[in-house]
């Protein structure tokens, strides 16, 4: 293996609950590397902030000078050119960081494993990074509720997703499927029985 700990790729929809699973993987002994924890304090450099503000707008900052991002995602999940260009400010800042906290953690002897909470994972290649890829199966329904207290409206799930990889070709790649449509105790046996498998063959 090319690294010293192995690599955990959390993949599902949005709602689905993948921080929910890389959370108890963090209890396990895992480090976890949150892209959209990364994404939103790079959000707050002023020079990136001002890359943003130029490709969508002012109305995109709040009274405080700070990016909306409900505001920005509304206007570039109709927009895919937009879309593209903001990946193109964030991507490679939110990789470099990935990979920064992965060499980091490759050499902390707490650290079992690294796991991966990174919503485009594999548009951006990265399942190649990984050693074991865990899909988290949600049903939508179920996803829909989740999302309701997070200012999404119905239709932003299907928005968003129209402008990824479908949840089939994900739930195909996976290694291991999780069930996240009962109750926490269920998800978390299964957890750790896939994390015993992960750290016994490594």
């Amino acid at each position: 293996m090319k690294n010293k700990k192995p690599i955990i790729g959390i993949l599902g929809g949005i709602g689905s609950g993948k921080s929910t699973v890389a959370a108890e993987f963090a209890k396990l002994g895992c480090k976890v590397i949150d892209a959209d924890k990364i994404a939103h304090e790079l959000l707050d450099k002023p020079e990136v902030r001002e890359q943003v503000i130029a490709l969508l707008g002012s109305q995109i900052e709040d009274p405080h000078g700070k990016i909306n991002r409900s505001k920005a995602a509304e206007i570039v999940f109709k927009d895919r050119v937009k879309l593209d260009k903001l990946n193109g400010i964030i991507h490679p800042l939110v990789l470099q960081k990935t990979e920064e906290l992965i060499e980091k953690f490759s050499t902390d002897n707490d650290c079992k494993a690294i796991v991966l909470d990174m919503p485009l994972l594999v548009e951006v290649g990265w399942e190649k990074r990984c050693d074991r890829l865990i899909f988290v199966d949600c049903d939508e329904k179920i996803r829909e509720n989740r999302v309701k207290n997070k200012n999404f409206k119905k239709n932003h799930i299907k928005n968003r997703e129209n402008f990824q990889i479908s949840l089939d070709k994900k739930k195909v790649i996976a290694d291991n499927t999780v069930n996240n449509n009962s109750d926490f105790s269920a998800l978390v046996r299964q957890i750790a029985e896939i994390f015993s498998y992960i750290i016994d063959e490594c």
